[in-house]
Protein backbone atom coordinates (compact mmCIF):
# COMPACT_ATOMS: atom_id res chain seq x y z
CA UNK A 1 0.00 0.00 0.00
CA UNK A 2 1.11 3.15 -1.11
CA UNK A 3 0.54 6.64 0.07
CA UNK A 4 1.72 9.60 -2.27
CA UNK A 5 0.98 12.61 0.67
CA UNK A 6 -0.81 13.68 3.77
CA UNK A 7 -2.69 16.63 3.56
CA UNK A 8 -3.60 18.65 6.53
CA UNK A 9 -7.08 20.46 5.40
CA UNK A 10 -7.48 23.45 7.38
CA UNK A 11 -10.76 24.90 5.95
CA UNK A 12 -12.77 24.54 2.76
CA UNK A 13 -11.13 27.05 0.52
CA UNK A 14 -8.40 24.34 0.66
CA UNK A 15 -10.62 21.79 -1.56
CA UNK A 16 -9.90 22.92 -4.36
CA UNK A 17 -5.99 23.20 -4.91
CA UNK A 18 -6.18 19.89 -3.10
CA UNK A 19 -8.58 18.47 -5.77
CA UNK A 20 -6.59 20.02 -8.88
CA UNK A 21 -3.43 18.48 -6.58
CA UNK A 22 -4.99 14.70 -7.43
CA UNK A 23 -6.09 15.79 -10.76
CA UNK A 24 -2.17 16.46 -11.67
CA UNK A 25 -1.10 13.32 -10.39
CA UNK A 26 -4.03 11.63 -11.84
CA UNK A 27 -4.38 10.15 -8.12
CA UNK A 28 -6.56 6.75 -8.24
CA UNK A 29 -7.78 6.28 -4.20
CA UNK A 30 -8.49 9.44 -2.03
CA UNK A 31 -8.73 8.70 1.80
CA UNK A 32 -10.86 11.55 3.66
CA UNK A 33 -10.79 12.23 7.48
CA UNK A 34 -13.49 14.25 8.22
CA UNK A 35 -16.99 14.75 8.67
CA UNK A 36 -20.07 14.91 6.22
CA UNK A 37 -19.12 18.61 4.90
CA UNK A 38 -15.33 18.05 3.77
CA UNK A 39 -16.37 14.42 2.53
CA UNK A 40 -19.38 15.99 0.26
CA UNK A 41 -16.57 19.15 -0.45
CA UNK A 42 -14.13 17.35 -1.59
CA UNK A 43 -16.27 14.53 -3.68
CA UNK A 44 -18.12 18.04 -5.22
CA UNK A 45 -14.39 19.16 -5.91
CA UNK A 46 -13.11 16.60 -7.34
CA UNK A 47 -16.68 15.84 -9.79
CA UNK A 48 -16.05 19.33 -10.88
CA UNK A 49 -12.59 18.75 -12.52
CA UNK A 50 -13.91 15.38 -13.78
CA UNK A 51 -11.92 13.04 -11.64
CA UNK A 52 -13.26 10.51 -9.76
CA UNK A 53 -10.83 8.36 -7.72
CA UNK A 54 -12.44 5.64 -5.39
CA UNK A 55 -13.13 6.86 -2.01
CA UNK A 56 -12.49 5.98 1.72
CA UNK A 57 -13.75 7.48 4.93
CA UNK A 58 -12.10 7.35 8.10
CA UNK A 59 -14.29 8.66 10.74
CA UNK A 60 -13.72 12.04 11.88
CA UNK A 61 -15.64 15.29 11.94
CA UNK A 62 -19.09 17.03 13.68
CA UNK A 63 -21.27 14.54 11.95
CA UNK A 64 -20.00 11.80 9.30
CA UNK A 65 -23.65 9.41 8.52
CA UNK A 66 -21.56 8.30 5.30
CA UNK A 67 -18.94 6.62 8.04
CA UNK A 68 -21.45 5.81 10.13
CA UNK A 69 -23.65 3.70 7.66
CA UNK A 70 -20.50 2.42 6.13
CA UNK A 71 -19.98 0.79 9.36
CA UNK A 72 -16.20 2.59 9.61
CA UNK A 73 -14.74 1.76 12.66
CA UNK A 74 -12.09 4.14 14.57
CA UNK A 75 -9.77 2.10 15.37
CA UNK A 76 -7.24 2.83 12.79
CA UNK A 77 -5.77 -0.39 12.81
CA UNK A 78 -8.95 -2.66 12.08
CA UNK A 79 -9.65 0.56 9.79
CA UNK A 80 -6.91 -0.17 7.58
CA UNK A 81 -7.18 -4.01 7.73
CA UNK A 82 -10.52 -4.00 6.78
CA UNK A 83 -9.96 -1.53 3.63
CA UNK A 84 -7.13 -3.11 2.68
CA UNK A 85 -9.52 -6.08 1.20
CA UNK A 86 -10.65 -4.07 -1.36
CA UNK A 87 -14.59 -4.10 -1.25
CA UNK A 88 -15.93 -1.94 -3.94
CA UNK A 89 -19.37 0.11 -2.27
CA UNK A 90 -21.39 2.25 -5.05
CA UNK A 91 -22.52 5.59 -3.72
CA UNK A 92 -25.27 6.80 -5.81
CA UNK A 93 -24.60 11.27 -4.98
CA UNK A 94 -27.89 13.21 -4.99
CA UNK A 95 -27.52 16.61 -6.79
CA UNK A 96 -29.00 20.15 -5.49
CA UNK A 97 -28.97 22.63 -7.71
CA UNK A 98 -25.82 21.39 -9.30
CA UNK A 99 -24.49 20.78 -5.58
CA UNK A 100 -24.04 16.98 -5.06
CA UNK A 101 -24.60 15.79 -1.55
CA UNK A 102 -24.12 12.10 0.04
CA UNK A 103 -26.74 12.39 3.03
CA UNK A 104 -28.99 14.63 3.57
CA UNK A 105 -30.99 18.28 2.32
CA UNK A 106 -33.13 20.45 4.16
CA UNK A 107 -34.78 23.00 3.88
CA UNK A 108 -36.51 24.72 6.84
CA UNK A 109 -36.05 24.72 10.44
CA UNK A 110 -33.05 22.29 10.55
CA UNK A 111 -31.34 24.51 7.69
CA UNK A 112 -31.79 27.56 9.30
CA UNK A 113 -30.12 25.68 11.96
CA UNK A 114 -27.43 24.81 9.98
CA UNK A 115 -27.06 28.26 8.79
CA UNK A 116 -26.46 30.08 12.07
CA UNK A 117 -23.57 27.44 13.52
CA UNK A 118 -20.27 28.30 12.42
CA UNK A 119 -17.52 26.73 12.02
CA UNK A 120 -15.72 27.31 15.25
CA UNK A 121 -18.87 26.21 17.17
CA UNK A 122 -18.98 22.95 15.30
CA UNK A 123 -14.85 22.52 16.42
CA UNK A 124 -15.65 23.50 19.89
CA UNK A 125 -19.63 22.38 20.51
CA UNK A 126 -19.74 19.77 17.90
CA UNK A 127 -23.47 18.30 18.55
CA UNK A 128 -24.53 20.71 21.53
CA UNK A 129 -23.89 24.17 19.24
CA UNK A 130 -27.32 22.74 16.71
CA UNK A 131 -28.92 21.85 19.89
CA UNK A 132 -28.38 25.37 21.26
CA UNK A 133 -29.13 27.27 17.66
CA UNK A 134 -32.64 24.92 17.62
CA UNK A 135 -33.68 26.34 20.90
CA UNK A 136 -32.65 29.63 20.06
CA UNK A 137 -34.55 29.70 16.39
CA UNK A 138 -37.92 28.32 18.19
CA UNK A 139 -37.76 30.99 20.73
CA UNK A 140 -36.96 33.99 18.26
CA UNK A 141 -39.55 32.56 15.19
CA UNK A 142 -42.23 31.06 17.47
CA UNK A 143 -42.48 32.69 20.85
CA UNK A 144 -44.95 35.23 19.88
CA UNK A 145 -46.01 33.81 16.85
CA UNK A 146 -46.64 30.67 14.50
CA UNK A 147 -43.71 29.76 12.06
CA UNK A 148 -43.98 31.81 8.76
CA UNK A 149 -42.12 30.09 5.91
CA UNK A 150 -44.00 27.64 3.35
CA UNK A 151 -42.74 25.63 1.09
CA UNK A 152 -44.47 23.62 -2.13
CA UNK A 153 -42.95 20.36 -3.54
CA UNK A 154 -43.24 18.39 -6.58
CA UNK A 155 -41.96 15.10 -6.62
CA UNK A 156 -40.92 13.39 -10.36
CA UNK A 157 -42.81 16.19 -12.15
CA UNK A 158 -46.16 15.20 -10.97
CA UNK A 159 -49.08 17.54 -11.71
CA UNK A 160 -49.61 17.72 -7.83
CA UNK A 161 -48.10 20.17 -5.33
CA UNK A 162 -47.62 19.52 -1.68
CA UNK A 163 -47.29 22.08 1.47
CA UNK A 164 -44.70 21.92 4.36
CA UNK A 165 -43.38 24.32 6.30
CA UNK A 166 -40.21 22.17 6.58
CA UNK A 167 -38.53 19.28 4.68
CA UNK A 168 -35.89 16.63 4.72
CA UNK A 169 -34.60 14.94 2.05
CA UNK A 170 -32.78 11.49 2.87
CA UNK A 171 -29.99 10.33 1.00
CA UNK A 172 -28.60 8.05 4.05
CA UNK A 173 -30.41 5.65 6.01
CA UNK A 174 -28.95 8.23 9.05
CA UNK A 175 -30.37 11.99 10.17
CA UNK A 176 -28.81 14.12 12.89
CA UNK A 177 -25.71 11.89 13.22
CA UNK A 178 -27.93 8.59 14.82
CA UNK A 179 -31.48 8.66 14.07
CA UNK A 180 -32.69 6.33 11.53
CA UNK A 181 -36.11 8.13 9.67
CA UNK A 182 -36.33 6.67 6.17
CA UNK A 183 -36.71 2.63 6.36
CA UNK A 184 -35.77 2.46 2.36
CA UNK A 185 -33.24 5.49 2.59
CA UNK A 186 -28.93 4.43 1.53
CA UNK A 187 -26.15 5.41 -0.19
CA UNK A 188 -26.47 2.42 -2.46
CA UNK A 189 -30.00 3.19 -3.41
CA UNK A 190 -30.94 5.37 -6.80
CA UNK A 191 -33.66 7.34 -5.24
CA UNK A 192 -34.54 10.17 -2.41
CA UNK A 193 -36.43 10.19 0.41
CA UNK A 194 -38.54 13.45 1.18
CA UNK A 195 -40.20 13.85 4.75
CA UNK A 196 -42.57 16.45 4.56
CA UNK A 197 -44.31 17.91 7.91
CA UNK A 198 -46.65 20.51 8.01
CA UNK A 199 -47.42 21.76 11.28
CA UNK A 200 -46.65 25.77 12.01
CA UNK A 201 -46.75 25.70 16.01
CA UNK A 202 -43.62 25.35 18.48
CA UNK A 203 -45.31 22.08 19.37
CA UNK A 204 -45.38 20.93 16.48
CA UNK A 205 -41.48 21.08 15.71
CA UNK A 206 -41.12 19.77 19.82
CA UNK A 207 -42.84 16.82 18.58
CA UNK A 208 -41.38 15.89 15.39
CA UNK A 209 -38.14 16.57 17.32
CA UNK A 210 -39.33 13.43 19.72
CA UNK A 211 -40.47 11.35 16.64
CA UNK A 212 -37.21 11.99 15.01
CA UNK A 213 -35.68 10.73 18.33
CA UNK A 214 -37.77 7.71 18.33
CA UNK A 215 -37.49 7.22 14.67
CA UNK A 216 -40.99 6.74 14.41
CA UNK A 217 -42.18 9.86 11.70
CA UNK A 218 -44.46 7.55 10.20
CA UNK A 219 -46.84 7.99 13.26
CA UNK A 220 -47.62 11.28 12.72
CA UNK A 221 -50.60 11.72 10.10
CA UNK A 222 -49.30 15.42 9.46
CA UNK A 223 -45.87 13.86 8.26
CA UNK A 224 -46.00 12.87 4.51
CA UNK A 225 -43.05 10.62 3.50
CA UNK A 226 -42.59 9.85 -0.10
CA UNK A 227 -39.85 8.38 -2.33
CA UNK A 228 -38.57 10.17 -5.71
CA UNK A 229 -36.03 10.39 -8.01
CA UNK A 230 -36.27 14.26 -8.93
CA UNK A 231 -37.85 16.93 -6.30
CA UNK A 232 -38.55 20.32 -6.80
CA UNK A 233 -39.09 22.74 -3.96
CA UNK A 234 -40.22 26.58 -4.00
CA UNK A 235 -40.89 29.26 -1.24
CA UNK A 236 -42.53 32.05 -1.18
CA UNK A 237 -39.69 33.69 0.28
CA UNK A 238 -36.99 33.45 -2.24
CA UNK A 239 -33.35 31.94 -1.55
CA UNK A 240 -34.09 30.68 1.47
CA UNK A 241 -31.27 29.19 2.47
CA UNK A 242 -30.85 24.67 1.92
CA UNK A 243 -28.52 22.78 3.78
CA UNK A 244 -26.26 19.47 2.23
CA UNK A 245 -24.71 17.22 4.41
CA UNK A 246 -24.70 19.47 7.35
CA UNK A 247 -23.87 22.89 5.63
CA UNK A 248 -25.02 26.09 3.85
CA UNK A 249 -24.75 25.39 0.55
CA UNK A 250 -27.26 26.30 -1.41
CA UNK A 251 -30.92 28.43 -1.40
CA UNK A 252 -34.71 27.96 -2.80
CA UNK A 253 -35.72 27.52 -5.76
CA UNK A 254 -34.20 24.01 -5.29
CA UNK A 255 -33.90 21.24 -7.20
CA UNK A 256 -32.96 18.08 -6.63
CA UNK A 257 -32.17 14.40 -8.59
CA UNK A 258 -30.05 11.54 -8.71
CA UNK A 259 -27.07 10.97 -10.29
CA UNK A 260 -27.05 8.26 -12.66
CA UNK A 261 -23.78 6.57 -12.52
CA UNK A 262 -22.83 5.47 -8.89
CA UNK A 263 -19.33 6.54 -7.43
CA UNK A 264 -17.50 4.21 -6.27
CA UNK A 265 -16.08 3.47 -2.43
CA UNK A 266 -13.67 1.41 -0.82
CA UNK A 267 -14.77 0.61 2.66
Amino acid sequence: MIFRSVIDLKNFEEIDSIADYAKGINIDWIIIAGGDGTIRGTIAALEKRNIMPYISVFPAGTVNLVAKELQQVLEPQKWIKRVKKGIVTPVYLGKANNEIFLTVAGVGFDSLVVDNVSETQKKLLSKFAYLWHGSELIRKEMLFSNWRYKFKIRLDDDTEWHEATSVIVGKSRYYAGRYSIFADAALGSPFLNIAMFKGHKSADFFRYATLIAMEALTLDKEITIKKAKKIEIICENDDFVVELDGDAVTNTPLKLEIKEIPIKFLA
